[in-house]
C-alpha cells in the first residue's frame, strides 16, 4: 500500500528535479544584453522576451511547490516521531552497566576514592 508520506517524497523529488532543469536553462544576465539589441530575437521560440518571464514564472511555480512539499513532509515527519514516542518505540536513556551508582561510592577525577583523604591518619 502506498502511503501518502511515499507520494509526496515522489512529487518532492520530481519538483526538485524540475527546478534544476528550469534554472539551468535560464540565461544568465550577460545573455540579456545582446538579446536587447536584436541580436537572436527572431530565433527564440518565445521571442526576446517570452522564454525569460516563462521560465522565471514555472521556475517560481516549481520552487513553490518544492516548499510545499517540503513543509508537508516535516509535518508528516513529526507527526511519526510523536506517535512513535507515544507507544514507547523511542530508545529509553539507560544508565552505565544497568545500575545506578550511589554518590558516596563514585570516584573524583584522579581516579581516587572521595572517601579517601590525602591527609594522613593519626593511627
Amino acid at each position: 500500500m502506498v502511503s501518502i508520506d511515499n507520494i509526496i517524497i515522489i512529487v518532492h523529488v520530481f519538483l526538485a528535479i524540475g527546478v534544476i532543469g528550469f534554472i539551468l536553462m535560464q540565461r544568465g544576465k550577460g545573455a540579456e544584453a545582446g538579446a536587447s539589441f536584436g541580436s537572436g530575437a527572431s530565433q527564440t521560440v518565445f521571442g526576446s522576451q517570452g522564454s525569460a518571464n516563462f521560465l522565471s514564472r514555472t521556475t517560481a511555480i516549481l520552487a513553490t511547490g518544492f516548499f510545499i512539499t517540503s513543509l508537508a513532509l516535516a509535518y508528516f515527519a513529526k507527526q511519526k516521531a510523536e506517535d512513535a514516542g507515544n507507544y514507547g518505540l523511542l530508545p529509553v536513556e539507560q544508565t552505565i552497566n544497568d545500575t545506578t551508582v550511589p554518590a558516596a561510592e563514585t570516584l573524583d577525577t584522579q581516579g581516587k576514592d572521595q572517601n579517601t583523604s590525602d591527609i594522613p591518619s593519626a593511627d
